[in-house]
């Protein structure tokens, strides 16, 4: 087994996409523009405090399953209030992302059923149309004419329609609203991922379907990891009772599995609380992400088109876009490259990540760095994405600065310590006020 390990390894490191896994510090001094603590809740003392009472609580761990006897008081109390928060019928407590994806997508699909599925989905999706017993599709990327003519050419019963919200390598939106109605025109149910979404868009944190006024019935699933924005764990699925219903009995992931920690739970729940109350950090970050669009394009440093945290410069080498992440990194910053089989072949990128912890200084330097790597090239690429497969910009609008106030079958149910840098409530443009801010892709 060995010999045969070995030779699948070395063909990797041949080809510059070995990874490596760095060993992070309590004290480290490099700024961070690789997590996805967008809103910088993680060590938030409400949080640390409830995450804490709930463990001496409940004890550390769940003890059994969810079916068993590892459901409790805190879970259900976490998924109450996730669904009233999403204006959901109901709402199911997955242990994260990935598996929720996994058994959302097993127990809604059999077989004969057809998944039609973004190319630049996430791994956890694509995975899961793997997995199952259903026929997968992959249509080109935000191209809703190609998803289309694949729906017209299909003579299956059931289709699933699935798509990350906001795509975590780009940060570019799927054209959501117009992908509900290519759903609703062929009787086909669909499944969005909000992953970086949710918590960071919409006025109140709803993510992108708040911010694009879609409900349960344009979108039937929605799946909400608790990992990025809410600077927790785990993940929740939200839609009708027959949905919920129809995971709790047939979801493999979700019943053949530990249940989630409960004081994770009650973190969860105060996530949600401080999400909707500190409506500034949301503020910030957006102001922050117009700032470094403006300061990159002062320097020539070609983005892909996104108005979310996520901002990616295209590198296209593994091996330079290694070097230039270690080159920041000896500079002060962790920026991590991105590299096949994340990204396609050549299209290695510098994933920039921001949060309300950053600011206008650190900003400007992490620019500044890029410019003095010694591998550092970036060319204008006036078509971001491959031809066919190319998503529509979000027009930039004007900022005023003002005082902030602070399943296949079953879509038929209805239903303040503040860091030093931060900016202040007070003065900080809100695009978040006003009309919604605009959907990538929509017309």
């Amino acid at each position: 087994m060995n010999i045969t390990l070995n030779k699948k390894l070395n063909h990797h490191q041949k080809n510059n996409l070995y990874r490596h896994r760095r060993i992070r510090k309590h004290a480290e001094t490099q700024v961070n523009f690789s997590s996805n603590d967008y809103l910088s809740l993680s060590k938030h003392p409400e949080l640390i405090q409830s995450f804490q009472t709930a463990a001496k609580k409940y004890g550390v761990g769940s003890g059994a399953s969810q079916l068993i006897t590892g459901h409790y008081d805190a879970h259900h109390d976490c998924e109450f209030a996730f669904a009233e928060f999403l204006k959901r019928d109901r709402a199911l407590l997955f242990g994260n992302g990935y598996m929720a994806n996994l058994g959302v997508i097993d127990a809604l699909t059999d077989t004969g059923d057809v998944i039609f599925q973004d190319r630049y989905n996430h791994a956890s999706l694509l995975d899961g149309g793997r997995f199952s017993k259903a026929n997968s599709q992959r249509y080109f990327h935000c191209n809703m004419e190609d998803l289309d003519k694949r729906l017209k050419k299909s003579s299956a019963k059931n289709h699933l329609l699935i798509s990350d919200a906001v795509f975590s390598t780009d940060g570019n939106i799927t054209p959501i609203t117009t992908l509900s109605k290519i759903a609703k025109k062929y009787r086909a149910s669909l499944m969005i991922d909000d992953a970086h979404g949710i918590g960071v868009l919409g006025k109140n944190g709803g993510g992108t379907l708040e911010t694009c006024k879609l409900s349960q019935e344009d979108s039937p699933v929605l799946v909400c990891p608790l990992g990025k924005a809410f600077a927790s764990y785990g993940a929740i699925v939200s839609g009708s009772t027959s949905l919920i219903e129809t995971l709790i009995q047939f979801s493999r992931s979700y019943i053949y599995t530990t249940a989630l920690p409960p004081a994770l739970a009650a973190a969860n729940l105060t996530s949600l609380a401080l999400i909707q109350k500190e409506s500034w950090r949301r503020e910030k970050l957006q102001s922050l992400i117009i700032f470094f669009k403006e300061k990159a394009a002062e320097r020539g440093i070609v983005l892909r088109p996104s108005n979310t945290p996520i901002q990616a410069i295209k590198i296209g080498d593994p091996i330079k876009a290694i070097q230039i992440s270690e080159q920041l990194y000896q500079k002060g910053f962790l920026v991590s490259a991105l590299r096949p089989p994340t990204v396609a072949m050549g299209e290695s990128i510098l994933r920039v990540t921001l949060n309300t912890s950053h600011n206008e200084q650190d900003i400007v330097r992490c620019l500044d760095a890029f410019i003095l790597s010694s591998q550092f090239k970036n060319t204008p690429h006036p078509n971001p994405l491959p031809q066919g497969e190319r998503g529509l910009a979000v027009p930039e609008r004007k900022m005023r600065s003002h005082k902030t106030q602070s399943p296949l079958s079953l879509q038929e149910g209805t239903g303040r310590a503040r860091a030093k840098n931060e900016i202040s409530r007070n003065t900080v443009p809100s695009p978040l006020a006003g009309r919604d801010w605009p959907c990538q892709g929509e017309k």
